[in-house]
C-alpha cells in the first residue's frame, strides 16, 4: 500500500486487520469553509483550518478531514452543500489529500500520543504468598 507520508504509516498499521472501505477526502479548492460536515461527522475527524492572516484567522476558513480518525461513513459527503467531500478508496485518499489539500494543520496542532499498552498486571496477594 503506497503512502506519501512517514506519518500515516502508523495509521495503516493500526488499520490493517480493519479498515474502511473508503475515506472521505475534501477537496479544499472548492471548500467554503461553511462546516456543515462537521455537524454530521459521527467520530468528529473534521477539524477548522485558519485561513491565511494570522490578524483574522476566522477570514477564508477551511475543513479537513484528520484521516486516521475516519471511519468512511459518507455522511460528511452525502450532507456537503457545495459536493467538496469525496469517498476515496482507502489506499487512494491517502495519496490524493495531500493534493487537494491547500492548507492543513492537523499535524501542526497536536502531536499525537504514543499508543497505550495495557500496565503490566501485579501479582495478586494469594500469587506472592504461595511464592
Amino acid at each position: 500500500m503506497p503512502f506519501l507520508e512517514a506519518k500515516y504509516e502508523k495509521a495503516a498499521m493500526l488499520r490493517s486487520s480493519r479498515r474502511p472501505k473508503q475515506l472521505a477526502v475534501i477537496n479544499q479548492g472548492s471548500c467554503t469553509g461553511c462546516m456543515v460536515c462537521i455537524d454530521f461527522c459521527p467520530v468528529d475527524c473534521i477539524e477548522v483550518v485558519p485561513g491565511p492572516d494570522l490578524d483574522n484567522p476566522s477570514l477564508h476558513k477551511l475543513v479537513e478531514v484528520d484521516l486516521p480518525r475516519c471511519i468512511g461513513c459518507t455522511l460528511c459527503a452525502k450532507y456537503c452543500p457545495w459536493e467538496t467531500i469525496e469517498m476515496l478508496a482507502f489506499e487512494d485518499a491517502y495519496s490524493i489529500a495531500p493534493e487537494w489539500t491547500l492548507r492543513g494543520i492537523l499535524e501542526q496542532v497536536w502531536e499525537r500520543e504514543p499508543v497505550q499498552t495495557e500496565p503490566e498486571k501485579r501479582s495478586r496477594r494469594r500469587d506472592r504468598a504461595t511464592a
